[in-house]
């Protein structure tokens, strides 16, 4: 129904309103077109072998790495899922567009041509770690805290003698918010990217599609948890960026900001789309 007529739903609403009844999981549908050469397997070998401690097959042994990659869900007997593109892909946005975060950091409070900076962050959301727990090449939740980071000021004070520097956001809010952006959003909703905005007096990040399975801002709030895409969510929990209650956005981001400029960070979601606003 649109408005006043009646039409036929085209495939794409009608796998989205499939998703919001959870009867379809769109992060385990097999890409078009992607194998398993198209998948990191430096970032396979470190997700199996260093975070979940488990035997990692030969690499030559394409066979076993199958077997082990459709048990986990990242692929299927069709090719690679969604969500292990996602995750681990060489180059995600070459089989999914919606794959990325558009970000840009404005001077004033409203958007403007003449930003400050604009980036298309692109890649898998896992980071390449070497063993000793270092950062070997970003993910996407750490190029967004670095684009925040040169986007932001920080402020110094004196506590006790020492100089003590203040950023814009709490890291671990600011991580949370980035890592629930990524990890929730509709990606039936193709070509649409997730948009990051820095502005003078607040960040803004916009996440396409409508909250998941009867999720509501004020559920979000009392720390109610729902998810669209668990296989990310698993994952991305095996990395340590999300907590196990998932109680991520009171304890982290509502409660974080409070503590760090006594602020209430806004949940909106409005039409096709939710925004998670911190204010300066």
């Amino acid at each position: 129904r649109v408005g006043t007529q009646s039409r036929e739903a085209t495939h794409e609403e009608l796998g989205r309103l499939f998703q919001q009844r959870g009867a379809i999981r769109a992060e385990l549908r097999p890409v078009s077109g992607a194998t398993l050469a198209d998948l990191d397997r430096r970032r396979l070998r470190d997700y199996f072998g260093r975070v979940r401690q488990q035997d990692v097959p030969a690499d030559e042994d394409e066979a076993a790495w199958r077997t082990l990659l459709v048990n986990t869900e990242i692929m299927t007997e069709e090719g690679v899922t969604v969500g292990g593109m996602l995750l681990f892909g060489r180059t995600p946005n070459r089989f999914l567009p919606q794959a990325g975060i558009d970000a840009a950091a404005f001077p004033g409070t409203e958007k403007d041509y003449a930003a400050r900076e604009r980036a298309a962050l692109r890649g898998p959301m896992t980071p390449l770690l070497d063993a000793t727990g270092a950062i070997v090449e970003n993910g996407l939740v750490e190029q967004a805290l670095e684009f925040v980071r040169r986007n932001t000021p920080v402020t110094a004070a004196l506590e006790n003698g020492r100089r003590i520097e203040k950023p814009a956001y709490p890291q671990e809010a600011l991580r949370e918010a980035i890592v629930n952006a990524l990890i929730h959003r509709d990606y039936l909703l193709s070509g649409t990217d997730i948009e990051l905005a820095v502005y003078s007096d607040r960040l803004e990040i916009i996440s396409p599609g409508r909250l998941p399975n009867g999720m509501t801002p004020e559920r979000m709030r009392a720390g109610n948890r729902a998810s669209r895409n668990q296989l990310l969510q698993d994952v991305m929990r095996d990395y340590h960026y999300l907590e196990r209650m998932g109680m991520g956005i009171p304890r982290k981001i509502i409660a974080g900001m409070q503590r760090h400029n006594n602020t209430v960070p806004e949940l909106i979601e409005e039409q096709e789309r939710f925004i998670l606003r911190l204010l300066a």
